[in-house]
């Protein structure tokens, strides 16, 4: 696994972009079900998924949120961060086998209280899958 960045606040700056990509298989869907209790059949089972509205089972929202996470304590700002709060909005399922990018903007800074806000984004391909609004406070 590859060190968190090492940013420091000063040199954030309102407009940086940090993205990354991940690949989510279903392995990971059922990693994350198992991990989490939530065995919804529209994440698990086929059959109830084929039958869906969608054709097939779409990857849990959660973990797609979970990223964000990602994003925030190994991309922007990284080791010195401290999650405050996560808004999401989930546009558009995802499925498994699909690959996202994950994108954070940096939207304010809050100098008082060393408080970043993000603009967070998850697509696959040009399609918007989640937005949301991070808050990160830097401990330095």
């Amino acid at each position: 696994m590859p060190d968190a960045a090492l940013l420091i606040y000063d040199e954030i700056e309102i407009g940086n972009v940090f993205t990354f990509e991940r690949s989510i298989s279903q392995e990971d869907v059922s990693a994350f079900s198992a991990l989490t209790g939530d065995a919804n059949p529209l994440h698990v089972d086929h059959e109830f998924g084929r039958n869906s509205k969608f054709g097939k089972n779409i990857v849990h929202g959660m973990l797609l949120g979970s990223l964000f996470s990602t994003l925030v304590g190994m991309h922007c700002p990284g080791e010195k961060s401290l999650y405050m709060s996560q808004t999401l909005q989930f546009k558009q399922p995802l499925f498994a086998g699909d690959t996202v990018t994950v994108k954070g903007t940096v939207a304010q800074k809050h100098d008082a209280i060393r408080l970043i806000t993000m603009k967070t984004e998850i697509f696959r391909g040009n399609d918007v899958i989640v937005v949301g609004e991070a808050k990160v406070r830097m401990m330095e």
